[in-house]
């Protein structure tokens, strides 16, 4: 049986009995039930990424995909690389303090907390799945902007490897975007590359990629330097009912979801300005 949805009528007569706190609590508890199931139902049975895959073009769709062909609006973020060179190497004055991939997300340990294990994998983000990070956006405001003018943007963040931090063969887990890369920062020495499927890539600054993150992919890094790029990922572009389903998943029930919410009041936390600590006074 689906859980049942209090009325209005049965929320103003708990409100008169002073009972609404409690009565919140439990509509809160029922609709995460009800937005799991909802998550569970599309996922397993709808199967969306099987429809996206066979949109795309199945186990043959592309590991890269033109830019000015597929989305051209990502332009002009390569348009504007010296504007978001300028405000990422503010972030990385307090690159310590950034959270790493998997402490925002668990489910990202393996390719984030694995290889190369005592050198990291730091993100800032600047939009996330479920919202708008506000103390981010505030650090990089010319970078949000831009992004504010990109249709269907999924999430964004600044993605900073440590010199010699390489990332395992894995794939992204929902097809619903395409990956847009913005090289920032690359070492001179040994700059590191990435293989999609059989293809592999060597970024440069100042130049962009676009490829399908749900195939197989690893980076492979051997640099003495950081290596820092931006990732926009975007609503994949596919005919018209395949597009409603993935907007709907992404804008109304993925935004729902417990983990999503946890997601991103970590974001907020770690970004915070944090008290100074007075200093001690003689007696």
């Amino acid at each position: 049986m689906s859980p049942r949805i209090p009325s209005a009528g049965y929320l103003a007569c708990q409100l008169r009995q002073g009972q609404m706190e409690e009565t919140v609590t439990n509509t809160e508890n029922l609709l995460g039930r009800a937005v799991k199931s909802a998550l569970r139902y599309v996922w397993h049975t709808v199967d969306l990424n099987g429809r996206y895959s066979r949109s795309a073009g199945g186990e043959n769709r592309p590991a890269f995909y033109d830019i000015d062909k597929t989305y051209p609006s990502l332009r002009i973020l390569d348009q504007n690389y010296d504007v978001i060179r300028e405000e990422m190497e503010a972030v990385l004055a307090y690159k310590d303090r950034l959270p790493r991939y998997h402490d925002l997300d668990a489910r990202e340990t393996y390719i984030s907390g694995t290889v190369d294990a005592d050198k990291t994998w730091k993100v800032f983000m600047l939009q996330c799945i479920i919202g708008a990070p506000k103390n981010n956006q505030a650090k990089c405001p010319r970078t949000s902007a831009l992004l504010q003018q990109i249709p269907n943007v999924y999430q964004a963040f600044f993605s900073i490897l440590d010199p010699g931090k390489s990332i395992p063969a894995h794939c992204g887990t929902y097809r619903g975007y395409l990956r847009y890369h913005l090289g920032l920062r690359v070492p001179k020495n040994n700059p590191p590359s990435m293989r999609v499927k059989d293809q592999i890539i060597t970024w440069e600054e100042g130049r962009s990629i676009f490829f399908d993150d749900s195939l197989n992919h690893e980076v492979y890094n051997k640099s003495d330097d950081l290596r820092v790029v931006l990732i926009v990922d975007v609503l994949r572009p596919m005919p018209l009912h395949l597009h409603a389903a993935n907007w709907f998943f992404t804008r109304v029930l993925s935004r729902q979801s417990e983990e999503a919410k946890q997601a991103l009041a970590k974001i907020d936390d770690y970004t915070k300005e944090k008290p100074q600590a007075k200093a001690a006074t003689a007696h």
